[in-house]
């Protein structure tokens, strides 16, 4: 046997139709408690101390991760010339 039921409600009325709990006021102080670190985190961004923290090396970090970038690149031109050949 097989039955098919449609309910045509809204997300409300299928929560409470359902038991579940409403945590709306749960979610929205969430989201605005997210809004406000987000909010901080943006206003304390300091280029100079993020690219420190990428690049601990300094100057010699700098070469490195350019090395890597143009070894990179040269790879994938590699690649792509191999690619084409039969």
């Amino acid at each position: 046997m097989k039955i098919n039921l449609e309910l045509d409600m809204t997300p409300e009325e299928a929560r409470r139709l359902m038991g579940l709990p409403d945590v709306s006021a749960l979610q929205s102080e969430m989201l605005e408690e997210m809004r406000r670190r987000m909010k901080t985190g943006v206003e304390t961004l300091d280029p100079q101390a993020l690219l420190r923290a990428w690049m601990p090396a300094g100057a010699q970090g700098f070469e490195e991760f350019q090395k890597f970038l143009w070894d990179s690149a040269a790879r994938v031109a590699g690649s792509a010339g191999k690619k084409g050949k039969p």
